[in-house]
C-alpha cells in the first residue's frame, strides 16, 4: 500500500503474524547453518528478579529453542558485583560455542548498564548496542542493528510501505529505539525528523510525517488530529492505562480512521523485537564462517 492511500479505517499492520513468518525464516537459516556444522549459540544475561524482565527473557529462551538455537540464561543475583557481570561477559566473549549475547537491561542497582554492553564483543552484541555497532549504523557499515528499530523496517518493508523520499517523524529520541531507527530511516533515503520533549508545537509536526514513529513511553499521545491523512503510524510504546490494559502511544481507535496503515498494541512492533534478536543470532553465527 502507498502511505498516501486514504481510507476510512486503516490497514492493521499485524506484527504478530509478521514475527511468525520471521521466525519461521530463521529456523530455515538455522537449519541451513547445521548442514555447515554450525548450531548458532545465543547466551542470555540476567541479573536480579525484576517479574517484567523474568517474563520477557523467558519468551526469548523459547522462541531461540524453537529455531534451533543452543540458548542458555545465565541468573544472576541482584546482589552480583559490576566486576562479576563483568567478568561473566567476558568469559562469554571467549566461548567459541557462543555467538549472540544479550544483557538483559536495565540492570539493578548500582550496576552500570553502558559499562557492561561496552565489555561485549561487538560481534557478539545481538541487541545492537555496543558502540561500535552504534558507529556502524551510523556510517553505514555492517554491523548489528537493534532489534526493534530494525523490525519497524521490517514491518515497513513487508508491508510495501515506501520509505525512500517520504518524511518520516519520530517521537523519541533514546538509545534503544529513536536514534537508532532515524539513522536507518535516513539509510533509506527518507527525510527524518527526531522530536523530543522539547519541541515545539508537536502536533504541527506529526502532521508533516508520511511516516510517523511513536516510541515516547506516553499512552495515548498522538491523537487522531496529530495525523495527516493516509499516513503509516508505527507504534512502539507499551504502557498500562488506568485499567490496567496494555496501550501504545497512540490513540488506537481515534487514530485508524485517519491513518492508512497502523500499528496494534499488542500484537506489533513488540513480537518483532524477539524475531530480530533471533535474526541478529544467526547472522552473527553465519559471519564467524567467513571470519
Amino acid at each position: 500500500m502507498s502511505v498516501e492511500s486514504v481510507s476510512g479505517t486503516a490497514q492493521i499492520i499485524d506484527g504478530k503474524a509478521t514475527a511468525k513468518a520471521l521466525r519461521a525464516e530463521v529456523r530455515e537459516h538455522v537449519l541451513r547453518l547445521s548442514e555447515r556444522g554450525l548450531q548458532p549459540g545465543l547466551r542470555v544475561v540476567l541479573v536480579g528478579e525484576d517479574p517484567a524482565s523474568q517474563v520477557y527473557v523467558r519468551n526469548k529462551d523459547r522462541a531461540a529453542v524453537e529455531a534451533g538455537f543452543d540458548v542458555d540464561t545465565i541468573r544472576l543475583p541482584a546482589t552480583t558485583s559490576q566486576e562479576e557481570v563483568l567478568a561473566c561477559v567476558r568469559a562469554l566473549n571467549e566461548d567459541p560455542k557462543v555467538h549472540g549475547i544479550l544483557v538483559q537491561l536495565p540492570l539493578p542497582g548500582d550496576l552500570d548498564g553502558d559499562r557492561t554492553v561496552e565489555a561485549l564483543a561487538s560481534h557478539k552484541d545481538v541487541d545492537g548496542l555496543h558502540p561500535a555497532n552504534v558507529a556502524a549504523l551510523w556510517r553505514g557499515e555492517e554491523g548489528l542493528v537493534p532489534c526493534t528499530p530494525a523490525g519497524c523496517i521490517e514491518l515497513l518493508d513487508r508491508y510495501g510501505i515506501e520509505i525512500s523520499g517520504k518524511r518520516a517523524v519520530v517521537l523519541g529520541r533514546s538509545m534503544l529505539v529513536g536514534k537508532p531507527l532515524a539513522a536507518l530511516l535516513l539509510a533509506r533515503n527518507a527525510t527524518v525528523t527526531v522530536c523530543h520533549s522539547r519541541t515545539e508545537d508537536l502536533p504541527a509536526v506529526t502532521r508533516e510525517a508520511d511516516i510517523l514513529v511513536a516510541a515516547v513511553g506516553r499512552a495515548g499521545l498522538v491523537q487522531a488530529d496529530w495525523v495527516r491523512p493516509g499516513a503509516c503510524v508505527i507504534d512502539v510504546g507499551i504502557n498500562r492505562n488506568e485499567a490496567g490494559k496494555l496501550v501504545g502511544d497512540v490513540d488506537f481507535e481515534g487514530v485508524r480512521q485517519v491513518a492508512g496503515a497502523i500499528t496494534p498494541v499488542p500484537g506489533g512492533v513488540g513480537p518483532m523485537t524477539i524475531a530480530m534478536l533471533l535474526r541478529n543470532t544467526a547472522l552473527a553465527a553465519e559471519r564467524t564462517l567467513s571470519a
